[in-house]
């Protein structure tokens, strides 16, 4: 029998043991030509302390591997002076008690109880404390007050149901700090630490990243899932509490909730972003620490991921095409259809609604989605536009206004252009204003959704020009801008043929209306009416 000797709490089942603080203490107080080392996590109850090597590998250090490293902390060590060790590879030890106690961090996620269930029975839970900003400083001030040399770290967020707590670094790996990844995030939430070194080193470093980290692969431990709130408002900010308790949250305004939730690293809040899950950002998952920031989008948040929104695309958006006596409907209505034969959009056409607002909110009507894309009958689309755009939920609900070419006077803007049309908002309007879509929440994307023909007739012409400079004029009274002003005088001098000319006519009569009413707002609304449009052309041009 070689002598036997220990590192750490004493095992009580080899007889003749001793506790030495090293390797080199062990070889000198050995009595025997071989001694052991051993540790303090494995039953030696049935390991063999009379094996010993063949004659040319006496004078090596032999070390056996565990389950998990090859060098478990059992050495058969010569009495004489070596320099190799020899690592075995065919006897293992295997080691079965956890090779630390074990602190739970809670994240207040109401899952502390979920993790100690799943710990209790494989490890000694020896704290509990929570969770502060960043895990820097958390693990700090859990090493400042123990006096263990090892600890397992672990979080409440976690399962640790299948997580073998016999794990252990190799020897020389011993100081480091070692990070478990939480499914497929490298940046995990488990942790086995050397407290002594931590005590010593972390404090010196502003990240925790920066710190001496070994990011494992040996184990992966699974996150609880998110909590999931559902709701039905059109955007996320309409949703969200004064207040969130758990650090992260998913946010879903979808019928049906498929999107796979990526695991998003706490480590510290510019790792805790918000994260949109798809195209639309129909999910989302928003961290506590935004909730603070937020005012009237979720933008308003510094840390955004957008990385995870193109692996799911939204549902695609209804296309409303609406028409009301337009001479070009029925060609423009066949061109739409065919722009979108292969498209999933689903189409559906409005006709013949009296009166601009009745006629959008009939096409809200008739949507499925909560935005649509109104196509009005004036627009020949652009074959290139892209019908899987989406709206963002992030923000606050608003119209999407996209860019038309007008053919007779040059002007590529807003004006007579597709827009995507957020259906509620479409349903509570009420137009107190000059403009329908202007009246509300809205954005300019400047993307072309077609050609504006609205020319094909004298009055169509006319009209069209009529409506766009009394909106133009009234911008310019309420504040002035280059741009508008630019725009005015296009709509006034550009224009050739028959076609140029009505529409030169209709801005010019715009004008002159504007002036003899002096701005009157409730006189200026009159241009909503189809039926005073009429009247107002055939009194001036019969």
């Amino acid at each position: 029998m070689f002598d036997v000797f220990y590192i750490g709490n004493k095992p009580n089942i080899v007889p003749h043991e001793r506790e030495v603080s090293s390797i080199q203490q062990a070889q000198e107080l050995s009595r025997t030509r071989y001694c052991w080392l051993i540790n303090t996590y494995t039953d030696y109850s049935t390991w063999d302390f009379l094996w010993e090597p063949v004659p040319w590998e006496s004078n090596q250090r032999h070390a056996f591997p565990s389950q998990w490293q090859r060098d478990s902390e059992t050495y058969l060590i010569p009495k004489q002076e070596h320099t190799d060790v020899n690592y075995r590879t065919d006897i293992k030890v295997e080691r079965n008690s956890a090779s630390a106690d074990v602190v739970v961090i809670d994240h207040m996620d109401n899952n502390v109880n979920l993790t100690t269930s799943s710990i209790e029975s494989k490890a000694n839970i020896v704290k509990y404390t929570k969770f502060v900003d960043n895990y820097l400083d958390t693990l700090l001030r859990i090493a400042r007050t123990t006096d263990s040399e090892h600890l397992w770290i672990c979080s409440s967020v976690c399962d640790y149901t299948d997580f073998d707590f016999t794990w252990h670094p190799d020897p020389w790996q011993s100081e480091m700090l070692h990070v478990f990844p939480s499914g497929d995030q490298k940046f995990g939430d488990t942790f086995y630490m050397h407290v002594p070194s931590f005590k010593e080193n972390a404090d010196k470093c502003e990240l925790l990243d920066w710190y001496n980290n070994n990011f494992t692969q040996d184990q992966i431990v699974p996150r609880h899932k998110l909590p999931l709130v559902k709701h039905l408002e059109d955007s996320h900010v309409d949703a969200l509490p004064e207040s969130q308790q758990e650090p992260l949250v998913v946010y879903t305004n979808e019928n049906l909730w498929f999107t796979p939730v990526p695991n998003i690293p706490l480590w510290r809040k510019k790792t805790r972003t918000i994260t949109p899950l798809d195209t639309r950002g129909c999910s989302v998952i928003v961290p506590r620490d935004a909730l603070g920031d937020i005012k009237t989008q979720l933008w308003d948040y510094e840390y955004v991921d957008r990385s995870y929104q193109t692996q799911r695309k939204s549902d695609p958006l209804d296309v409303v095409f609406i028409e009301n006596g337009e001479v070009n409907a029925e060609e423009n209505f066949l061109h739409l259809e065919s722009c979108l034969m292969q498209k999933p959009n689903k189409l559906k056409r409005v006709t013949n609604v009296k009166g601009r607002v009745a006629a959008y909110q009939a096409a809200a009507k008739v949507s499925s989605t909560p935005w649509f894309f109104a196509v009005f009958a004036k627009l020949k689309v652009d074959e290139s536009f892209d019908w899987s755009w989406q709206p963002d939920c992030l923000q606050q609900p608003k119209h999407y206004i996209f860019h038309a070419r007008n053919p007779i006077n040059g002007l590529e803007y807003g004006h007579m252009a597709m827009i995507a049309y957020n259906r509620k908002l479409v349903l509570s309007n009420t137009a107190p204003g000059l403009d329908f879509t202007l009246d509300q929440l809205h954005e300019v994307v400047p993307i072309l959704s077609g050609v504006a023909n609205y020319a094909d007739d004298e009055f169509m012409a006319w009209r069209s020009a009529f409506r766009e400079v009394i909106k133009l004029k009234h911008a310019l009274e309420q504040q002035p801008d280059v741009e508008t002003e630019y725009r005015l005088r296009s709509w006034l001098t550009k224009g050739e043929g028959v076609k140029g000319k009505y529409s030169i006519q209709g801005a010019v009569d715009a004008v002159e209306y504007y002036e003899e009413v002096a701005g009157d707002f409730d006189k200026l609304k009159l241009s909503y009416d189809w039926a005073w449009l009429n009247e107002r052309f055939d009194l001036l041009h019969a």
